[in-house]
């Protein structure tokens, strides 16, 4: 399925999105989650990561 292919939300007809968009959605919220990952493991053992 390319990149550009376009769809409507499932509740909210009026909104559209791509698979681009759907992408770097879920890419940045795991980003989000690792970070808070990473502080809750420091605060935890005391040691930093690189």
């Amino acid at each position: 399925m390319p990149l550009d292919h376009t769809f409507k939300h499932p509740r909210r007809p009026d909104l559209e999105y791509n698979l681009r968009w759907v992408y770097r959605h879920m890419i940045e919220e795991y980003a989000r989650h690792n970070g808070h990952a990473d502080l809750l493991r420091e605060r935890s053992a005391g040691a930093t990561g690189d």
